[in-house]
């Protein structure tokens, strides 16, 4: 167990940091629409306000946990502290039948005296001392508890000084950290209006070079998101398509960043149509994938992209009921010639 005089300065210092979170201007906002860095602007600002409620939420989940570790010992140091009582209370009662004994076979008589008027002088010295031996071994008994009940009580109020400590912190984090998912979930809807404008017009405004993850994968393979919830599958019905889905929808809020799934180069960066704002990648073997619904792209046409790379954020444009990406897997780059994209990702050890 950490030590509980670590917390109060390791949550001090996560409230500063979160502070500076919140209170942090986004640069990147203040273009305007008509300088052409609009969509620029606000992609880079919604992808550094996720990271930042992703800091905000481990950080706070983390000062939960350790306001949980705190109360759980102050109530554990509590139960001690009421059973060294308990054993004082025994041990004091222990001493009174002792002292009731003593009364009995003598009182306050001197011993000589109680020697003379005894049949058995020297039983009587056997018992006298038994009697003061037992008296010694409870009277230490009553010290040694009240130091420990001195010791317990103080720790038992440290541990709950710390936990209620914890849980104020705790609650001016938790004040933060909705602070800046209030700023995401504003910067969200003005991507997404920026990127509506877009596919109305047909034509992207370029790439937003969002900064990369900076957790290495090693593998060739990944999802397309980090997270996320999957929704509509490969070939089922519905009204709202033609004919069957096409390929995998995956829910996330928009201005998510977006993955590839593995090694490639950028075919197509386009805007409009029912896919909205998508990117099309060609990878190896002649396998093509589709992101689609797109809030902003991160790439330009020609890139070459690595597995795991963020190429865009997730959004709902064009002919999308709600926030998601729509995943494709295809052998050519149109439409129609898709696969299922759940088992070709399994395929190559990708569990979706």
């Amino acid at each position: 167990m950490r030590s509980s005089r670590r917390c109060p300065l390791l949550v001090s210092v996560l409230l500063c940091a979160f502070a500076l979170l919140a209170a942090r201007p986004a640069e990147e906002s203040r273009h305007s629409p008509e300088d052409g860095r609009g969509d620029v602007g606000v992609g880079t600002e919604v992808a550094q306000l996720y990271e930042d409620t992703a800091v905000a939420t481990q950080q706070y989940e983390e000062g939960r946990r350790e306001a949980r570790v705190q109360r759980a010992r102050a109530r554990r140091l509590e139960g001690l502290l009421d059973r060294e009582r308990r054993e004082i209370a025994v041990l004091r009662e222990d001493l009174g039948r002792l002292a009731r004994a003593q009364y009995r076979t003598g009182g306050d008589l001197p011993l000589t005296a109680r020697m003379i008027l005894a049949d058995d002088p020297e039983k009587l010295m056997e018992r006298e001392h038994a009697v003061r031996k037992a008296d010694l071994v409870v009277d230490n008994a009553i010290d040694k508890s009240r130091r420990a009940e001195t010791r317990l009580a103080a720790d038992e109020a440290r541990a709950a000084a710390a936990w209620q400590d914890l849980e104020k912190r705790n609650a001016e984090l938790a004040k933060l950290k909705k602070s800046i998912e209030q700023k995401l979930e504003e910067a969200r809807w003005r991507l997404q209006g920026q990127a509506n404008a877009s596919a109305r017009a047909g034509a992207c405004r370029g790439a937003v070079r969002l900064d990369q993850p900076k957790d290495s994968f090693t593998r060739d393979w990944v999802a397309p998101l980090k997270t996320y919830v999957l929704s509509a599958g490969f070939g089922t019905g519905g009204a709202r398509w033609a004919n069957r889905h096409t390929g995998q929808d995956f829910a996330v809020p928009i201005g998510t960043p977006v993955r590839a799934v593995g090694a490639g180069r950028v075919m197509r960066v386009s805007c409009g149509g029912a896919f909205g704002i998508e990117i099309v990648i060609e990878h190896p073997g002649g396998y093509y994938t589709q992101y689609a619904h797109l809030a902003s792209v991160a790439v330009d046409q020609g890139d070459r992209v690595l597995p795991g790379q963020w190429i865009g954020q997730s959004g709902t444009t064009g002919n999308s009921t709600g926030p998601h990406l729509h995943f494709e897997v295809r052998v050519a780059p149109e439409l129609g010639a898709g696969v299922d994209p759940v088992r070709w990702l399994a395929a190559r050890g990708v569990e979706l």
